[in-house]
């Protein structure tokens, strides 16, 4: 028996030689010669929280939710300092960015360019975001026979007074300063004299970046670049013949003349990012975990940082997951720092204050506390920023706008197109002011004005309190609705620097000592699937309960709205930024109904694509 052990000791070493005579690799391996090319295919909006909106009416039975901009950013970082990454690739054909978005991801290529590494971007169509994101690559490759549209930039505001007064709307608008122009999208036809004045020279800001940022980086002048854009012809080649990219090639010669260079690395097109699949869903087992799977479920075993968007408009339900994990933060023992990300052009002035105070309340912990902004953080997505330790903005952010807009839909007109009439009594001079059945009378519009400069005075105190001397000059004349682009604002104090959600991180790891703590976004993106079947609502830390929130497009004003435009097909006409417009207009008549008084931003969108 000893002698069969020791025979059977030996084969096994025996095999063990062979085994590492046969196949060195597992053996001589060295991890830093394991290199790795990150592929960055970014396809349609990049949102803050990822989250899909989920409708038992438009159920795909998926788990799967889209990449956040903070994971495609998070993960361009962590390759720059990868010894094991010598380049990077990014498809960009459908991605619809921000100019605050292009400007963060440029920042991060160039850090890839400082640290050696190649980065290649390979487009069909050189448009603006493409052309600006693309001037830092050393490989910028358009199809020979693509679509450029490289022609300036381009803004509009959408009017629904005429839409209105088609579906029997009348809407009562209260504007406390000269510049706060939010309302009249739904009270007027076409812009005041003052938003044509600030739409102007936030145009002019935002093209000022684009040109100077495709000028420096392709080594041109501001001239040079000016004439491409007003070209209005401009060619795949004619763009390579003036250096606005580097090559031109059809995809499959790109994709393999960079598997000839880079034969020895993997092509990941999941680096550094999480599944975005989510769990399967086989049996239902499956189904009953997805269903009552709580984020009470996470309990991480290490300190860590939080980012937490608040993305879209500020309302009473919008900010409830915000509110929760930024309480929920500043209570946890091991989260040690907090970046609140925020894109929104605001909202409702209650919930705007409510949001605040849960930063204040954070800010109690002593913990390091940053606001990032991204494309938009203006009016009511500024108040709930002024309250950092520091703000960081890009250059191309949209900000400021603080001001008040008081907002009443009347809805006697409507009803009485369906036959409805309305009779009122009331008992005191303000007791119908509530009523959407009537206008309001001069009288109580004084009274909304009287309301409405409290609250103003409270946002410019609520300002004053966050921000203090880094304000330069007097805040009323920085005030009165007025919206900068992001270089501006800093000029002004609004904002403490230039950079982007990666730079926010960096700055509260640096306060709190823990440069190499992980980072968390929270509240966890979801898909579809998972949103609608999720775990029921919880108790927040304050023991307030947290409903789910109302759908957009209830009620006589939407629906009235949504049925009109769906007569006239116009819905399906219209592009993916009119469509958003139309959208967010929608959120905000939600919104009026349950609060009047509104610190909304001006609707104005720059097309960047």
């Amino acid at each position: 028996m000893v002698v069969a052990m020791q025979t059977l000791s030996t084969s096994v070493v025996l095999i063990f030689l062979a085994g590492v005579v046969i196949f060195p690799s597992f053996s001589n391996a060295k991890p830093e010669e394991l290199k790795v090319v990150p592929v960055y295919d970014l396809q349609g909006t990049l949102t803050e929280s990822g989250n899909v909106s989920s409708s038992i009416l438009d159920l795909n039975f998926s788990s799967a939710r889209p990449l956040t901009f903070f994971e495609v950013a998070s993960s361009i970082s962590e390759a720059v300092n990868d010894g094991n990454v010598p380049a990077v690739v990014l498809d960009i054909d459908s991605a619809g960015l921000e100019l605050a978005q292009v400007q963060e991801l440029r920042r991060l290529l160039m850090a890839l360019r400082k640290a050696g590494k190649d980065v290649y971007l390979y487009t069909e169509s050189l448009n603006n975001a493409t052309a600006l994101l693309g001037s830092v690559a050393n490989h910028l490759t358009l199809m020979p026979a693509g679509g450029v549209d490289f022609s300036g930039l381009y803004s509009e505001a959408m009017y629904f007074k005429g839409l209105f007064d088609k579906v029997g709307v009348k809407v009562d608008v209260v504007h406390i300063g000269d510049f706060k122009s939010a309302g009249e999208t739904f009270s007027r036809e076409g812009p005041s004299r003052e938003a044509r004045q600030q739409d102007a020279e936030l145009l002019d800001a935002l093209y000022a970046e684009l040109i100077q940022g495709v000028a420096t980086a392709r080594g041109l002048s501001p001239d040079q670049v000016k004439a491409l854009v007003d070209d209005g012809a401009l060619s795949p080649q004619r763009a390579k013949e003036a250096g606005l990219v580097d090559g031109l090639a059809y995809r499959t010669d790109f994709i393999r003349d960079l598997r000839d260079k880079y034969s020895d690395a993997k092509f990941d097109k999941g680096y550094r990012l999480p599944d975005l699949e989510g769990p399967q869903i086989n049996s239902l087992l499956d189904l009953m975990k997805l269903m009552f799977k709580s984020s009470s479920a996470r309990n991480p075993k290490e300190e860590y940082i939080v980012v937490i968007p608040m993305e879209g408009a500020i309302s009473d339900e919008s900010i409830k997951p915000v509110r929760t994990e930024l309480l929920r933060a500043g209570r946890d023992p091991k989260c040690k720092a907090a970046v609140l990300r925020v894109n929104s052009p605001g909202g409702s002035a209650l919930a705007s204050d409510v949001l605040w105070e849960a930063t204040v309340e954070f800010k109690a912990s002593g913990k390091p506390f940053a606001v990032s902004m991204g494309g938009v953080a203006a009016s009511g997505g500024y108040y709930i920023s002024a309250g950092a330790d520091r703000i960081f903005a890009e250059r191309g952010t949209v900000t400021g706008s603080i001001g008040v807009v008081g907002m009443k839909f009347a809805l006697e007109g409507a009803m009485e197109r369906v036959g409805i009439r309305v009779h009122g009594e009331k008992r005191g001079k303000f007791a119908d002011f509530s009523s959407m059945s009537r206008p309001m009378s001069e009288e109580q519009i004084e009274v909304t004005r009287r309301s409405m400069l409290d609250v103003y005075a409270i946002f410019k105190k609520r300002i004053m309190d966050g921000r203090g001397d880094r304000i330069k000059g007097e805040l009323d004349k920085l005030a009165g609705g007025r919206v900068y682009a992001g270089s501006r604002a800093l000029d002004l104090g609004l904002v403490d620097q230039i950079g982007g959600v990666m730079d926010a991180v960096a700055y509260v790891k640096a306060q709190a000592k823990l440069e190499s703590a992980p980072v968390q976004l929270l509240p966890e993106a979801r898909g579809s699937f998972d949103g609608l079947l999720g775990a029921p609502s919880k108790e927040d830390p304050n023991g307030e309960f947290i409903g789910s929130p109302r759908k957009v497009g209830q009620g006589m004003v939407n629906g009235g709205v949504a049925a009109q435009l769906s007569r006239t097909g116009i819905m399906d006409l219209l592009d993916e930024y009119k469509k958003r417009s139309i959208g967010e207009a929608l959120q905000f008549v939600e919104a009026a109904r349950e609060n009047s008084i509104m610190l909304i931003a001006p609707a104005l969108r720059v097309r960047l694509d």
